[in-house]
């Protein structure tokens, strides 16, 4: 079996599965933001449960219109977090002492290899990164999950995706994932679970990986894994993972997989989705000249410090193009003070740019970042669809923090090389 179907048999109670088995899992993990939480609550309620399987198995983050952006989201909040206290939830990160959900959780210590991970949210694919089972759910079932801890599931298939060879200038693990999302489309996995191996990927520190196990869902896969490696473990021995039991998991010699993919990504350049799909990837240098009224450098994909760190080398001494705005989402509290610590924050005011209290508002077109009709976006979120953003007039595209930052400076897209090097600029 492969890693995860060694999670899904484990929790099942199996000596093995198969894809298309229809298992009953117990679950270690059950996460929520205020939109599904607060769906779940009204489900949990409806049911007459009054009771939660196991509160230290339950996390919630309020963080996709929070802070509160009006009053019908202060009052989901409020309903939230009153719950929350009734059920004596212990894993409950409110706005000032958390920040984006999958930021949060790893960073926390509650992912953890080998675990079984549910979230009302579809990028809870992220916690792949560690080696764990990790999938978005409806609200009905994180109900459900609440309160027997445990979910039904189908084993998915699995599609293996090697990268090899070492990627050009300015290219980052945002890249390759994009480059695969191309290759692939927006439902090349559906319900498939993807693995992630090869020299690039191996040369990935955590960041990375986080990142592209987070766009697993951008492929219309189940979930995404990369094996635990010592990087893995390194980074688990940084938080407070250190203190708790967990075994990794690795795929048994031979396992098959339904399909393999082997990309060639060497000498890649930065990569640039277009909307209106995330699978509309071509390479930076092959970007229509577009006027962008906006740059956003963050979410759940691409804010961690090595993100940050990344768009403030290139903004340092540099000034944001007067005709753009941009605007920097840490993706947690921690990291918003790692940024100040570092004066990574005063780079990025200094160059004209607007820094936000961890949020997802901008990612899903909620509030903090908003795009109007016509408008031109350049962001490192993970979707691009019409509309995500903002009007359904407006445009999204997609790209890691580098070229981000250097756009955003340029006022167009272009790659990071070309604001490094000052005559080779173009201003539309």
């Amino acid at each position: 079996m492969n890693l995860i179907e060694k999670i899904l048999a484990a929790h099942a109670g199996l000596k093995e599965v198969r894809p298309g088995q229809i298992v009953t899992a117990s679950v270690d993990v059950a996460l929520a933001n205020e939109l599904s939480g607060i769906a779940a609550i009204e489900e949990f309620r409806r049911v007459g449960a009054t009771k939660v399987w196991n509160p230290e198995g339950i996390v919630v983050v309020p963080d996709h219109f929070t802070p509160a952006k009006d009053i019908r989201t202060a009052e989901i909040c409020k309903k939230l977090r009153e719950w929350v206290w009734e059920q004596e939830i212990p894993h409950y990160f409110e706005v000032g002492r958390g920040g984006i959900e999958h930021t949060v959780l790893p960073d926390e210590g509650l992912t953890l290899p080998g675990q079984l991970i549910i979230g009302g949210d579809s990028h809870t694919v992220t916690y792949g990164a560690v080696g764990a089972f990790a999938c978005g759910v409806g609200s009905t079932d994180l109900a459900a999950a609440w309160i027997t801890g445990e979910i039904w599931l189908k084993v998915p298939d699995s599609i293996r995706l090697v990268f090899e060879g070492r990627p050009g200038r300015h290219c980052f693990a945002k890249d390759l994932i994009l480059f695969a999302v191309k290759n692939l489309s927006v439902e090349g996995a559906r319900y498939k679970c993807v693995k992630y191996e090869g020299s690039a990927v191996k040369a990935l520190h955590m960041t990375g990986r986080f990142t592209m196990c987070n766009m697993t869902a951008e492929m219309g896969g189940k979930c995404g894994y990369i094996e635990p490696d010592e990087t893995t473990m390194e980074y688990l021995r940084s938080t407070p993972a250190r203190d708790r039991k967990f075994a990794p998991l690795r795929d048994d010699p031979g396992t098959p997989f339904g399909e393999t993919r082997e990309f060639d990504v060497e000498g890649l350049e930065p990569q640039v989705s277009c909307p209106p799909s995330p699978d509309q990837v071509v390479p930076v240098s092959a970007v229509p000249k577009v006027r962008l009224d906006q740059v956003f450098i963050g979410s759940c994909t691409n804010g961690r410090i090595e993100d940050l760190r990344l768009a403030a080398e290139i903004l340092r001494g540099r000034k944001v193009h007067p005709r753009t705005r941009l605007i920097v989402v840490p993706g947690s509290q921690r990291v918003y003070l790692q940024a100040l610590k570092e004066g990574i924050i005063e780079t990025f005011v200094v160059a004209g740019g607007a820094v936000s209290t961890p949020t997802c508002g901008a990612c899903v077109g909620g509030h903090m970042g908003v795009i109007a009709d016509g408008e031109s976006c350049l962001s490192t979120t993970n979707r691009n669809f019409v509309g995500r953003m903002g009007h359904v007039n407006a445009k999204t595209f997609l790209a890691n923090p580098a070229v981000a930052a250097a756009s955003a400076v340029a006022g167009t897209i272009v790659h990071p090389d070309s604001v490094l090097t000052p005559s080779r600029v173009a201003v539309p």
